[in-house]
């Protein structure tokens, strides 16, 4: 039922809003660092960092400085950390085998970090862009991005991220069936813990510019991905698509972009109930992130108040490279 309001002056609300105090107890939401999963890219090398010109703050780490990484997610109670290769193009191929090498830049990433810090989750990208010559997310024939083809690809993929001790398998090409694929090989393999939090809702959309600048895919897209990333201009759709993926076994689902969809996660929780995330991705950082850097807006303060709009959305946690920065303005007990 609706509430009803009583008429001025006998319902005041800025009663609730008059101190610190009320606002806490009248407080509707709430993050807590353990809402947090940071995304980290990572490149070749010993002791290596680049920094990445579009996402300010933000860098890529050879695999021994990523289980440092890991190591300072760990002791901010940051609970999970997300990997994204930058691979170098000597090895991209139109077959992209790399993507299932048992000794590729993600796989060493992932032993390491759990022979490290096994406290920590370890989450995947399974997708083929970072390894396709093409820049697709998947195998490309005569300009057509093959469906069932590139699904028996991303499971090869995926149990070579679960041999090396990936905790979640994080599907982001957008192929259909590819949930199905994936849950009845991870069963088959003896992987029945290895969760899959699905890309179920992603969308062709301009705000990944500086993400594809971080793992080297700028400029090497052949065409666009709207054959296979969703209408921005569609609602029920997403709905569907996440029906149909918990129905093959993901146990959780994410909306990508966050804060321009953040409609769509509201009706998937709303919905479904299920554990819903969403990724606040490059473009939405860089924003902020430009923003702060030439004094037009307090960043610390617009990053909380962007973290909690997916809290009131619904999110069960968000993906964002702000998770580090996030979780100490958290523990210094800022809110916004």
């Amino acid at each position: 039922m609706r509430p009803i309001s009583a008429p001025f002056p006998t319902t005041r609300f800025r009663r609730l809003r008059s101190s610190a105090p009320l606002r806490a107890l009248a407080q509707e939401n709430s993050l807590s660092v353990g809402d947090l999963i940071w995304p980290v890219f990572l490149c070749d090398g010993v002791g290596v960092t680049q920094e990445i010109a579009s996402m300010p703050g933000v860098v890529r780490r050879s695999v021994d400085l990523v289980v440092k990484a890991a190591e300072e997610a760990a002791s901010l109670g940051i609970p999970a950390i997300c990997l994204f290769p930058y691979t170098d193009p000597a090895v991209k191929t139109e077959t992209c085998e790399e993507a299932w090498n048992p000794d590729n830049l993600s796989n060493r990433a992932i032993r390491a970090i759990k022979a490290a810090v096994p406290e920590i989750a370890v989450m995947t990208d399974v997708a083929l862009d970072p390894y396709n010559s093409n820049g697709h997310d998947g195998l490309v024939r005569d300009g057509v991005i093959l469906n069932d083809e590139t699904v028996e690809a991303l499971v090869k993929m995926g149990l070579a991220q679960a041999e090396a001790g990936a905790d979640i398998l994080g599907p982001s090409d957008m192929m259909d069936g590819r949930i199905g694929a994936l849950r009845g090989a991870l069963e088959a393999a003896g992987h029945k813990d290895v969760a899959i939090m699905s890309y179920s809702a992603k969308y062709a959309s301009a705000f990944y510019g500086p993400f594809r600048d971080a793992v080297g895919a700028s400029g090497a897209l052949k065409g666009d991905k709207k054959t296979y990333q969703m209408n921005p201009a569609n609602s029920d759709e997403a709905l569907r698509l996440i029906e149909r993926d918990l129905a093959e076994g993901a146990d959780m689902v994410m909306v990508k972009p966050g804060m321009p969809y953040l409609d769509i996660c509201r009706r998937v929780k709303d919905r479904f109930g299920a554990p819903t995330y969403a990724y606040q991705v490059s473009g939405e950082y860089a924003m902020i992130m430009g923003a702060a850097e030439r004094g037009w807006i307090d960043g610390k303060k617009a990053m909380i108040e962007s973290l909690m709009a997916f809290r009131r959305a619904g999110c069960d946690g968000v993906l964002t490279y702000f998770a580090p920065e996030a979780a100490k303005a958290i523990r210094a007990g800022l809110t916004w």
